[in-house]
């Protein structure tokens, strides 16, 4: 299977050389790799460039955009620079992030489980940080949501789905799209990944209601959105970014924020969300 990877990388230069070191000693090598230099200002353009001397598959491409680290848009318009720079060659095309270790097993791991499900769409491994020198899973890493950095499509569910949205919340619109249109997905715990930089370490002020706006544009309806933002807030163990999320969600529902997904997408959403929390409370009597 062709797998084609395209890594956003804004100042990466302590993790990047890692991250495509992993990649290079895979053993199913991806096709091609795409690190997209988005408006770095360190030697992370230098660091791929020397790299790609030495693996022609390897490239860079430079992109221009704002100083501000936010999640969502900023990064998948770096995404899209990368991607529009390959052609449509693919089977498998992911985006993966620049601060991360993958086994040396994980692409053809990932390929097996494609070729043993016709309807699998997605699949990744999962993220682990570490922890007074030990490697922990990261907390928010669950088997039932595929993370952001380590996201792998099938090019017809990718197709399907209309790609990946430029919205905060981006990472997990694909995997209710992708159920939506009968997809599946799935994480294997065998998959370790080392994620070397916490989730939202360097994000910007600015992103802190983007949450609360991300839920209310995928119609997750009031109640669902509470029980989700304080989901969150408990899983990051900061009971303020709940008010923040929730306070994200008033101001779009009151500025009336375009939706991402139609209205039939939304029911099926909801409806989605509301069994897993009937299912995951039958299961806790």
């Amino acid at each position: 299977m062709k797998f084609y990877i395209v890594i956003p990388a804004h100042n990466e230069e302590v993790f990047i050389e890692l991250t495509l070191q992993s990649l290079i000693n895979q053993s199913l090598s991806p096709s091609k790799v795409v690190v997209v230099d988005d408006n770095s200002t360190d030697t992370t353009a230098s660091i791929v460039t020397n790299l790609s001397k030495q693996h022609p598959w390897i490239s860079l491409v430079s992109n221009t955009s704002s100083e501000a680290h936010l999640p969502g848009g900023k990064i998948i318009n770096a995404f899209y620079k990368g991607f529009n720079s390959l052609d449509s060659e693919y089977d498998i095309i992911c985006k993966y992030d620049a601060d991360v270790i993958f086994p040396e097993n994980y692409l053809e791991t990932l390929a097996k489980h494609y070729q043993n499900n016709p309807h699998l769409g997605m699949v990744a491994g999962h993220c682990f940080i570490e922890q007074h020198g030990s490697w922990v899973l990261e907390d928010l890493t669950s088997k039932d949501h595929i993370r952001g950095g380590l996201k792998a499509y099938r090019k017809d569910c990718f197709l399907e789905i209309g790609g990946l949205k430029t919205s905060m919340g981006w990472d997990t619109i694909d995997e209710l799209l992708a159920l939506y249109y009968g997809w599946e997905f799935k994480t294997d715990d065998s998959l370790h990944v080392k994620h070397l930089k916490p989730t939202g370490a360097n994000y910007n002020k600015g992103a802190k209601h983007l949450q609360g706006t991300a839920l209310y544009k995928m119609r997750y309806g009031i109640t669902l959105a509470f029980l989700s933002a304080l989901k969150l807030a408990y899983k990051k163990q900061r009971i303020s970014l709940f008010w923040d999320y929730m306070t994200g969600y008033i101001k779009a529902s009151r500025q009336t924020e375009p939706f991402l997904i139609t209205e039939d997408q939304g029911i099926f959403v909801r409806t989605y969300r509301w069994k897993n929390i009937k299912r995951k409370f039958r299961l806790r009597r």
